[in-house]
């Protein structure tokens, strides 16, 4: 039984950690939208784009960690990336260059 708080505990505390980053994106970015994706063994990775257009991301050691950390930000979350919702992010020139930089003569990604 104690095994089993003491692992609750930490996942509390991960989740609180999560929480407080997504927060903080939000504050930064004038609010935040979300979206929860799993990623395989890694666990899951939670996109989070800004009211600015401003995105960036935060990975949970689990889907069930991420799902709590999203719900206790209070951010809107998305089930998919579809387009409306990536529509929303604004790219810049730094972002184009390292997503398209190899095919388009930019900088390589290495």
């Amino acid at each position: 039984m104690a095994d089993t708080q003491q692992v609750d505990a930490k996942a509390e505390r991960r989740v609180a950690r999560l929480a407080r980053r997504i927060d903080s994106f939000s504050k930064a970015h004038g609010g935040a939208e979300g979206q929860v994706a799993y990623i395989g063994e890694r666990g899951a990775r939670v996109v989070l784009v800004g009211a600015d257009g401003g995105w960036g991301d935060v990975v949970a050691p689990t889907y069930e960690i991420a799902q709590k950390a999203v719900e206790k930000a209070g951010i809107t979350v998305h089930e998919d990336f579809d387009g409306e919702f990536a529509a929303k992010v604004t790219t810049g020139p730094y972002e184009w260059s390292r997503m398209a930089g190899i095919q388009i003569g930019g900088p390589s990604n290495t």
